[in-house]
């Protein structure tokens, strides 16, 4: 997340002794609320390191009221409180400076901005910062008091106790009476509901509420996300979950009190709403395959398994069969390895990849080039034979396919089998492209730029026959309308869509066969 060196921040050593605290200053309902009652017990940090983040833009007439809400007991536990100042254009920077030399504070530390980093980007150098110095958690809070100091202990005492990695503040639980009676317009009450609503069916998730931003995070989950493409912007928490739960680190809520006073709202709430949504399709999108965007792109797969019926993938889990020993060359993370693996198969794989994410569905791995051949890979073989050997679209990507399917034979049990894909250039919406006078290469698909050689029906078969195989049978591929669409394969209307364009595949392949794949045999005799 880079090096954050802020030029600001107060050089005095962090006391561990008991610190001085502002006078503390609890709201009355959050006092006559019973919140305070194990305050002591769940303030305490058991060893581990806290840092509260306070982020404030022009938070003049807040903040003085914010950290006199801090219960002296979470002053006691937490190691560091960082205000961190977005370029505030009044003096909030000055309020804490004064609060931390006149009240004795020694464990706030205050950081101006030189220029606005946004809401997503000055929590993103917050994080850096705690990250940086080895804290374990740290607790998001803002300077405008909209959100209940006196429960921060509230917020990180689940990350300490070991049942959380993230826990999200809900103003939808009705503990502290819910929104509406804490003062949310209903109009925001409403387009929160809708939201959160929607995130919870995309994501599979069951939030009460999305977009709070009153939060805790361990600081050791933290690590493991990639923060340098997501967005500065308000939307920032809503991608923090979005990749939290791709990542399946546990989120828990806890309730808190909703508050709206008179200080100013930046937050534009249809421009966030459209942000909100953009980032959810963005994200499915990512993982779909169907696009890759930069602030998920870690997800992004560039050749992910085909679930829908009629795909290359599914052809070759029948082809395979059981119990056989397979020879995967391009296998990649090792996806189709896994798969195959759970019907018994052993599976070796071969692929550019250092080392294969799925390393567990391989009795072995070898790291070769296939541009280069496999004569290495034949070599520490000794001889080793397979029931099947597996190119899926790999030819197209070689300069020289003849080479690769010559050195095959010497790896093919004499009865064993080469199951081959290769997309269909001849296919109509390449055609149509054509028509228009368009060949534009793209991330993936029939025109993906990385392919080398483009093969018809007719001349991919011709390849297969002149390099000394027998095709024993010809399978067509449908488009893979899932990647097309975005959609899960298992949703009506997809596989709906994909029955019909299976029936119209096998009456027109050659017009719209995504793939062809043959299951070759080849005509040399062992050792020739």
């Amino acid at each position: 997340m880079g090096n954050v060196r802020p030029e600001s921040l107060s050089t005095e050593p962090l006391q561990r002794s008991e610190p001085s605290a502002l006078p503390f200053d609890p709201l009355p309902v959050i006092e006559s609320s019973g919140a305070l009652q194990n305050e002591a017990e769940m303030a305490q940090c058991h060893g581990k390191r806290i840092g509260i983040l306070i982020v404030t833009y022009n938070a003049l007439t807040t903040l003085t009221k914010v950290l006199k809400r801090i219960t002296p007991s979470v002053w006691a536990n937490v190691e560091e409180v960082a205000v961190f100042d977005d370029a505030s254009q009044d003096d909030t920077y000055e309020l804490a400076m004064g609060l931390k030399a006149l009240k004795d504070l020694p464990k706030l530390t205050v950081l101006k901005h030189t220029q606005n980093l946004g809401y997503g980007g000055n929590q993103k150098r917050g994080y850096a910062y705690f990250m940086e110095k080895g804290f374990d958690v740290v607790v998001l809070l803002h300077g405008d008091g909209q959100y209940a100091p006196e429960i921060l202990s509230h917020l990180y005492h689940p990350i300490i106790a070991g049942e959380s990695d993230a826990v999200f503040g809900s103003r939808m639980m009705k503990t502290f009476g819910g929104p509406l009676k804490g003062g949310m317009p209903l109009y925001k009450y409403l387009g929160n509901r809708i939201l959160s609503v929607f995130e919870n069916s995309s994501l599979g998730l069951n939030l009460t509420e999305f977009h709070s931003g009153y939060r805790a995070y361990n600081l050791h989950a933290l690590r493991k996300l990639d923060f340098t493409q997501m967005t500065d912007d308000f939307h920032f928490d809503t991608e923090i979950i979005i990749k939290l739960h791709h990542q399946r680190y546990k989120i828990t809520e806890v309730p808190i009190p909703t508050y709206y006073g008179t200080e100013i709202c930046y937050v534009n709430g249809l421009r966030y709403a459209k942000d909100v949504f953009r980032a959810v399709r963005r994200y499915k999108q990512t993982r779909a395959s169907v696009a890759c965007y930069p602030e998920f792109r870690e997800y992004f797969t560039h050749y992910p398994v085909k679930e829908s019926k009629y795909s290359s993938h599914y052809y070759v889990w029948q082809l395979v069969g059981t119990n056989r020993s397979v020879l995967d060359l391009g296998c990649g993370e090792g996806a189709v390895a896994a798969e195959l693996k759970s019907n018994g198969n052993r599976v070796t794989g071969v692929d550019l990849l250092p080392v294969a994410a799925n390393a567990d569905a391989l009795d072995q791995y070898f790291s070769a080039d296939l541009e280069e051949g496999i004569e290495p890979v034949i070599a520490a073989l000794q001889g080793k034979r397979f029931d099947r050997v597996i190119l899926l679209d790999v030819l197209e990507h070689l300069h020289r396919p003849e080479r690769l399917l010559q050195q095959c034979h010497q790896v093919l049990e004499p009865d064993g089998q080469l199951l081959i894909s290769m997309p269909n250039i001849a296919h109509l919406s390449v055609r149509l492209l054509l028509l228009f006078g368009k060949f534009d290469y793209t991330q993936r698909g029939i025109l993906d730029k990385t392919h080398l050689r483009f093969f018809t029906r007719k001349t991919a078969r011709s390849l297969v026959v002149q390099n000394g195989y027998e095709i024993l049978e010809e399978k067509f591929t449908v488009t893979p309308l899932e990647l097309v669409f975005g959609m899960a394969a298992g949703h009506w209307l997809m596989k709906a869509m994909n029955r019909c364009l299976a029936l119209i595949t096998n009456v027109l392949p050659g017009l719209f066969a995504y793939q062809v794949m043959f299951v070759a045999q080849s005509t040399r005799k062992p050792g020739l």
